[in-house]
Order: structure tokens, then sequence, then C-alpha cells
């Protein structure tokens, strides 16, 4: 499986990040994979590497470049229940200073560098992400309704918010299939409401399902959060997804 360690110029600098694609030469449909705020790690890159294993070219971008190269916050091989504190306590500075500015000027980077690939075809892009990065995921797709077919979230945050600017209040132009899988819990029952409604005056064809027993995090096997039902149920919508929409699209 050939990968890659590359960087992105932005308009603020240069993003490094991690590529993955199919052995064998020739051009595949790209997917732009937002991490969750734990960032770019071993376990995205295997995720990248599952998914090029199906025939896309992966790109996996470090949503933290402006504060360094990744591991911008040192992680542990495995992050349990008593990590969380202090690891949120470095990253929620980092995830606050991700504006939405800023996450729009580095998409149209992120997508235009992918596109720019040799081994990326001319057709529809995806943009996946999770936790933090299904936000971003979202955000990318509705500003790029001629080129993201698909979008898929897992265990998403910050969706809905309160602010002006909030994912739910920028869909008017998604014209991509939507897959969202959320944990127990992930949106409050108002929020979930909020965001059905955007979704219905936008027009957008979605799936929203919550996944039995899950919580916040569970596709993550270096997490407690982790699932191992619920990440092959993410394979089992997300696979299928890419396919009618990157493939046979």
């Amino acid at each position: 499986m050939p990968t890659k360690s590359l960087r992105i110029p932005t308009a603020d600098g240069v993003a490094d990040a991690f590529a993955a694609f199919p052995d064998g030469g020739g051009r595949h449909p790209g997917v732009l994979l937002y991490p969750d705020a734990f960032g770019v790690r071993p376990e995205l890159e295997d995720k990248a590497r599952e998914l090029a294993g199906h025939g896309y070219y992966v790109l996996v971008p470090n949503l933290y470049y402006r504060h360094g190269p990744a591991p911008v916050v040192e992680l542990p091989a495995h992050i349990g229940a008593e990590d969380r504190p202090g690891l949120f306590a470095r990253l929620m500075p980092l995830v606050e200073a991700h504006t939405a500015d800023r996450v729009l000027s580095d998409a149209d980077a992120y997508l235009g560098f992918l596109t720019s690939q040799p081994e990326v075809g001319a057709g529809p892009l995806a943009t996946v992400g999770y936790c933090l990065g299904a936000a971003l995921a979202m955000r990318t797709a509705a500003a790029h309704p001629g080129r993201v077919a698909a979008v898929a979230g897992f265990h998403p945050g910050l969706l809905v918010t309160d602010a002006p600017d909030s994912p739910h209040r920028r869909l008017s132009e998604l014209t991509a299939e939507v897959h969202l899988g959320l944990a127990e819990g992930d949106l409050a029952p108002e929020a979930r409401e909020e965001l059905d409604k955007a979704f219905d005056a936008a027009g957008v064809r979605r799936t929203v399902e919550v996944y039995p027993g899950a919580v916040h995090g569970f596709t993550m096997s270096d997490t407690d959060a982790f699932d191992p039902s619920a990440l092959r149920r993410h394979w089992d919508r997300l696979l299928p997804l890419l396919d009618r929409t990157l493939t046979r699209g």
C-alpha cells in the first residue's frame, strides 16, 4: 500500500499531511479525511490505508499545522479516560483557534492539492470526518457543492451550535449525499431537530443513524471509547456511500 508524507501550501503556511492510495498505478477517486480532535496519528493513518485498499486516494491533513507538525500535542499510545482532561486542556486552544474562516481557507487548499495529484481522478470527491472532523467535512462539502458528492461524519461534534456560522446554518448549498453515524448522546433532541430542519430546507439526501450502545469516539481503537461492532457498522455505511457517489456515480 503506497503512502506519502506531504506538504500542502495554504494561505497561512504549509500543512503537513498523510496520504494513502491503491497499488498498481492508475487514477482513483479522492477522499479528504478530517481527523478527530486528537489529530493525525497511526489510528487515522490506518483508516486511510483501509479506505485506500478499497480503491480511493485518501488525504489526511494536520488540522493544527499553524502550531507545528503533527503531533502538535504528544499522545499516549492508548488514550484512556485518565488522559483526556490533560489532553483536552492542551487541545482546546487549538480547536478554538481553528475558526470557520480558517477551515474554509484550508479546505480550498486541501481540495486543490488533492485534485492535482497524479493518482487522483477527475471525478467528484468525498469528505469524511470524525468528531470535530465531521463538522469540517460538512463545511467543506457545503462550500464546494460542485466538487464534493459525499459527506460522512462519525460521532460528530460541533455540527449544531448557537454560533451564527454553525455548520448546520451553512447547508443551503450542500448537494452531497450525507451519512452521519451518531453515538448515543452525540446530539440532543433539540439539536437533532435543528439539523433535520436544515437538511430538509436544503433538500439533502441523507441518513442520520444512532449506532446502538456506542459512545462518542467509537471508531477509534486507540481510545477507551472503541466499539468493534460500531466500527464495522461505520464501514458498512461508509463504503457503499463512497461506491455509489464516487465510483458508480
